[in-house]
């Protein structure tokens, strides 16, 4: 038999269109092959459902028909294609659906239609017909009229992914007669064993109308299909159970209404703080039915999430990205963290921003002085800290060199941070509330444009630890709330860092303006916060700045994808200038991001003695050069030839290029840079002025190091990254960018229509002097 099936999954569809059932056979290479894991407790963690083996999908009324009355076809597709999907992975699916009852009235509808139609037309001998009514039309004669069609339905859309399924229709009866709910067990494995995907349903033709009845002990009735899902759950030892609704998944309070929050993750003593609304507008469960399922399955040792499936935005990935473990409706857990959700801690960041942004400069600027004192202060518990993890960071052996250099942090390091600190302490005393214009609009009129604090910041950084408190001191400064995401290889240096953080905070009473994200929220989760959070900063790799990116479509994000930094040596450059120069912005520090990435020399400097000595000096520092495309067809034995010139090595490697002229480089750098800093070494200053002119990056400098493009160095005591972008701040990012603007109207009672031809009124717009240091 088994290879009869084989067989039939590798023969040309149109063959497959014989009543074989095609079942596709998962190869060695593709399936993950996911093991069985010990049943009886549930995951605790979202991150976990990844290792689900056995999921049972449950498919609302409102998810599988449309208007009430036929299917939904096109979501029914898609949540096809992800069971299929999962499936082909290794996995074990089930369905549980609905929708037999829509259907068969649909399709009763039309036929009865379709007769009285037929009849009046014999009766009157005229086409004209009159208007007909439809019967109410009794739920079992639908489900008996619907059942075959919905079940044809599901196997015509299978079987276009080589997946077979099987029908299975079931009531309470057998899931409480014993012999009954054994050979309901017995089949269900042994099409799970074939690779067949059961598709369950309750016998609606057969059903008694519903009646109030008391669960049995331990045992959920089989009231629904919420009931029916947990209750098949449980019994087949399922990792997870997936219902899918017409709603995002629980609230709160009833969706819709002011205040209704969406809970991202429910825990079994929570039931007191929900209040029900009223059930779907189809179906027979309300969220209080699917709620009192969803503990049920819980308790039995099943994961259980409760979704949105009828949102066209999601619905083609919904169950894929549930099964990811991706933050999608609401997850039930047994385990409750012993801290604040990061719902909870944006929450209590925005409350404690606003009082931070009310704080008078002086205030702001003790706290950050006195977050510098404690960074020389317990510098032994923060190099302790940091000693553990960069111990845990080589024992894994997962972080380049390079990441573990970045992880790193000295006594010297805390030092600069402090004095950097200090600066900035200095200059947020001129920030919020600073008065930028001020205009008389009218006679006792005025307006002013001040500046004001973004709101709330996500910051999320990699390896180094040092972005925690210089990132917290421009949020003071600037007295916006902030959200730290930190990796992992940092936890115990972030975690002392934030106390002391938190610490200073506290002098002024507002501590949990920032805070840091310990749980296990996934980047992507964060970005999704886009009713909560105003803007996104990220620290780190150019992956990592590219997956923000792309995973923030609600939020801004203020970063630069890649450090492609250029250094042009042109025909009248400096030998001296020109080595001191491309030394220091390739190997003082070539991880970071303004360390230069690509040499580019002018054409007659080739064979010449400024050539061979940056050579020279290349090979004594360690670097590995790669060749561009014009330099390596000038070499007869060429370094190895550079994959792409867009290139960020991030180490002692470094792309040596040939240019015919300044325009030559400047086109290059418009081509294959990332407009993050680029260099220009010459004499010529009339060529050095048209390089600065030219060159469209965030930073631009002449007979100067790449390295220097940095927050601290340029005086803004410190930074949140390099912005490359077009719009708002634009290179190192320091307190300024992260302000914004609003404007402040003061009157006596005027009114627009004052202003009107027959009104009384004239617009003045004077400009008044603004005297500097002048606060609203």
């Amino acid at each position: 038999m088994f290879a009869r099936l084989a067989l039939c999954s590798r023969l040309p569809s149109r063959v497959r269109q014989s009543n074989v059932c095609p079942v596709s056979i998962r190869s060695f290479s593709q399936a993950k092959f996911l093991l069985p894991r010990p049943h009886g407790k549930s995951f605790a963690h979202r991150s976990e459902l990844k290792q689900a083996k056995r999921i049972v999908v449950k498919l609302g009324s409102a998810v599988v028909t449309r208007d009430e009355c036929g299917l939904a076809l096109g979501r029914l597709a898609s949540i096809v294609e992800q069971v299929a999907m999962l499936q082909n992975q290794g996995r074990e699916m089930m369905i549980v659906t609905s929708g037999a009852v829509a259907f068969g009235k649909q399709r009763l509808r039309h036929e009865i239609l379709l007769s009285q139609s037929v009849r009046q037309a014999l009766h009157s001998g005229q086409n004209q017909l009159k208007e007909m009514s439809v019967p109410v039309l009794e739920a079992r004669a639908c489900a008996a009229a619907g059942q075959s069609g919905l079940m044809a339905l599901y196997e015509a859309m299978f079987t276009q992914y080589s997946t077979c399924t099987a029908q299975i229709l079931v009531t309470n009866l057998d899931f409480h007669d014993e012999q009954k709910r054994r050979n309901l067990n017995s089949t269900l494995h042994e099409l799970l064993r074939m690779n067949i995907v059961p598709i369950i349903n309750t016998n609606d033709a057969v059903v008694p109308p519903p009646v109030p009845s008391s669960d049995l002990q331990g045992v959920i009735s089989i009231k629904d299909n919420d009931s029916l899902a947990a209750r098949l759950a449980v019994e087949m030892k399922a990792d997870l159970l997936i219902a899918l609704s017409d709603v995002e998944g629980l609230y709160d309070s009833p969706p819709g209404t002011d205040d209704a929050k969406l809970i991202d993750i429910f825990y079994p003593g929570d039931q007191q703080s929900i209040t029900y609304g009223t059930k779907s507008r189809v179906g027979l469960g309300g969220m209080e039915a699917k709620v009192k399922a969803a503990l049920w399955a819980l308790q039995g040792g099943t994961s259980v999430v409760i979704a949105n499936g009828t949102h066209p935005k999601v619905t083609g990935h919904v169950i894929t990205d549930i099964v990811e473990g991706k933050k999608v409706g609401t997850f039930f857990s047994e385990v409750k963290p012993a801290g604040p959700t990061v719902e909870q801690q944006t929450e209590m960041a925005r409350h404690a921003g606003r009082t931070l942004a009310s704080l008078h400069p002086e205030q702001r600027g003790e706290i950050i002085c006195c977050l510098a004192e404690l960074l020389t202060e317990k510098k032994d518990e923060i190099l302790s800290a940091n000693k553990r993890d960069m111990e845990l960071a080589t024992a894994s052996g997962r972080l380049s060199q390079a990441l573990i250099n970045r992880l790193s942090l000295s006594t010297a390091k805390l030092n600069s941070l402090a004095i950097g600190l200090r600066q900035l302490a200095v200059s947020s005393r001129d920030s919020v509330g600073r008065v930028l214009r001020r205009t008389r609009v009218a006679n006792n009129l005025e307006l002013e444009q001040i500046t004001v604090p973004i709101g709330v910041l996500l910051v999320i950084f990699e390896s180094r630890p040092d972005c925690l408190p210089q990132v917290s001191a421009l949020a003071i400064a600037s007295g916006n709330a902030l959200l730290l995401k930190g990796g992992k290889e940092a936890s115990n240096t972030n975690k002392i860092l934030h106390q002391l953080t938190q610490e200073a905070l506290s002098i002024h009473g507002v501590a949990d303006a920032i805070q840091l994200v310990s749980t296990r929220e996934e980047v992507e989760d964060l970005c999704r916060l886009d009713k909560m959070i105003d803007l996104i900063i990220p620290r780190g790799s150019s992956q990592l700045v590219r997956d923000i990116q792309r995973a923030a479509k609600g939020i801004p994000v203020l970063g630069h994808s890649e450090g492609v930094c250029h250094v042009y040596i042109d025909s009248d450059a400096s030998i001296d200038k020109a080595i001191d120069v491309v030394r220091d912005s390739k190997c003082d520090y070539p991880a970071a991001c303004n360390a230069m990435e690509t040499l580019l020399i002018h054409r007659d400097l080739l064979r010449t003695p400024i050539f061979d000595q940056i050579i020279d000096m290349l090979r004594t520092e360690h670097v590995k050069i790669h060749a561009g495309p014009r330099f390596a067809s000038y070499l007869t034995f060429s370094p190895s030839e550079v994959k792409s010139l867009r290139t960020e090595y991030g180490d002692l490697e470094c792309c040596i290029e040939v240019v015919d002229s300044m325009q030559d480089a400047v086109d290059h750098i418009h081509k294959y840079g990332s407009s993050h800093t680029d260099v220009i070494i010459t004499e010529n200053e009339e060529t050095a002025e048209q390089f600065l002119q030219q060159v469209d990056s965030a930073c631009v400098f002449w007979n100067s190091s790449s390295r220097f493009a940095d927050g601290y160095r340029f005086g803004l005591g410190a930074e949140v990254g390099i912005s490359t972008a077009r719009i708002h701040a634009r290179g190192p990012v320091g307190l300024e960018g992260l302000l914004t603007t609003k404007w402040v109207l003061r009157g006596e009672g005027h009114t627009v229509a004052d202003f009107s031809e027959q009104g009384s009124l004239k617009y003045l717009h004077e400009n008044i002097p603004v005297p500097h240091g002048s606060f609203s």
